[in-house]
């Protein structure tokens, strides 16, 4: 069992940065696929950004330049640095795990076992 823990959302105005930090409860992140997704409401829940065992690392298309995910083996945390925020990136974004072989350089799917309870990012126009 993992347990996930999300921190740093808030307010923000469009054209402004804030950086997610998600703690978790296990010393091996580094044998996990981790990944920030978001939900917007009335929409789908979105993958924005994985990091695979080996150090791989994938973006959504609306979000590719703007964000970038990066974990610290020691703290065991997952961060989501997003620049350049937009009103369309509101939303609850979550922090989500699995298991994967430590070889791993991607993280297809959608499909994660550990789930964080989220934090809400708002950006305004």
């Amino acid at each position: 069992q993992v347990q996930l823990v999300e921190s740093g959302g808030g307010s923000v105005q469009a054209g402004g940065s804030l950086r997610l930090t998600c703690a978790a409860s296990t010393s091996l992140m580094w044998r996990y696929c981790l990944a920030w997704v978001r939900q917007a409401p009335g929409k789908d829940r979105e993958v924005v950004a994985t990091l695979a065992p080996a150090g791989g690392t994938s973006y959504a298309d609306p979000v590719q330049g703007r964000f970038t995910i990066s974990r610290d083996n020691t703290e065991n945390t997952l961060a989501l640095l997003m620049t350049d925020l937009k009103p369309e990136d509101t939303a609850m974004y979550y922090c989500a795990t699995r298991s994967a072989p430590v070889s791993a350089m991607e993280c297809p799917g959608t499909d994660y076992t550990y789930w964080g309870r989220g934090t809400q990012v708002t950006v305004s126009s």
